[in-house]
């Protein structure tokens, strides 16, 4: 059993890439997760694997795999502390270079890690990069998959206007952001979403960049166990609104709601629509600022803004925007 970092000094080498998966009551599905990242083209690799508390075999599960492959190392908590604090536990004790996520239930398609290392050796601006994502019934049957920007600039933007941004279980990040930022932290207002909280404070805290690979490399499992924390309105938008105070001193109620309306497509009055185009427009600004994104990235978000407004209107004078655009150009 490995209490900390000072235990991983006889392994006599330190690997490009560890992964993290924390694991609590997961007998159903984790030999299959542990499988997937065996199976990586891309072998370089520690895998950490936290035992949140786990009441049933999972840990016995995990044990007996550590027995046939050298490069799983199991941490065993005596109560369940959460996802974050097993999280931490696991960076904590990583070697690598690299972090990658890993969820317990869900699937790393073959070539994910050696995707997300070439990835980051080719972009060193971009300290984390998930990858495109099929959510999965729990026999693995497939359901819709998740639509992702792929530049940084789109990924911020969603990150506070709502919408996927990454799939935060598909992340591989440089190490030393994950050590400057202290980490997961579990806040008492919200006690799900540490993985969103953690993206948005490192954009304040050391101006991360974002990137995404758009093939299918990981299966999100959706069943009635897991817990998506991309699907807790309560928190997500929580913390949306708390960055929005610190980007503009303020997150006034009537723009959030803007906000989230345009992300869904919710149909606007014209005066909400010219509104939340100049809460946009002040979003982009603030993000300019506060040194998230460049200027040379303002175009690409006000097409998007456009996109978004766009459903936000009636479906004729959608059809004359789009109209106009193709024969004129311009915003609407």
């Amino acid at each position: 059993m490995i209490k900390d970092l000072s235990s991983f000094i006889y392994r006599g080498f330190m690997p490009l890439v560890s992964v993290v998966m924390p694991v609590y009551n997961g007998e159903k599905f984790v030999a299959e997760a542990i499988d997937s990242i065996l199976g990586q083209t891309f072998t370089d690799f520690e895998f950490i694997i936290i035992d949140d508390g786990s009441q049933d075999r999972s840990a016995d599960i995990i044990r007996g795999y550590q027995k046939r492959d050298a490069r799983i190392h199991l941490i065993q908590q005596e109560k369940n502390e959460g996802q974050g604090s097993a999280r931490n536990r696991g960076i904590r004790a990583a070697g690598g270079q690299y972090i990658a996520a890993m969820d317990s239930d869900d699937i790393s398609l073959p070539e994910r890690l050696r995707s997300q290392v070439d990835y980051l050796e080719s972009n060193p601006d971009i300290g984390a990069v998930g990858v495109g994502t099929q959510k999965v019934n729990a026999d693995l049957s497939p359901r819709s998959a998740y639509r992702l920007p792929g530049s940084h600039a789109l990924i911020a933007l969603e990150m506070i206007a709502g919408g996927m941004a990454i799939v935060r279980a598909s992340m591989m990040m440089r190490r030393r952001f994950l050590l400057s930022s202290g980490g997961y932290d579990m806040h008492p207002e919200f006690k799900i979403s540490t993985d969103s909280e953690l993206t948005l404070r490192l954009l304040w805290e050391t101006g991360i960049r974002y990137g995404n690979i758009l093939e299918t490399q990981y299966l999100h499992r959706q069943h009635e166990t897991n817990i998506s924390l991309e699907n807790d309105p309560r928190d997500s938008w929580w913390l949306r609104r708390r960055a929005l105070e610190r980007l503009w001193g303020e997150a006034p109620h009537d723009a959030v709601e803007r906000l989230r309306k345009s992300n869904l497509g919710i149909k606007l009055s014209w005066r909400d629509r010219r509104l939340a185009r100049q809460d946009y427009r002040r979003l982009i600004g603030a993000m300019v600022d506060a040194r998230w994104i460049e200027l040379d990235e303002i175009a690409a978000l006000h097409a998007e803004i456009n996109r978004r407004l766009e459903t936000t209107t009636p479906r004729l004078w959608q059809k004359f925007c789009h109209w106009r655009r193709h024969n004129f150009g311009g915003d609407d």
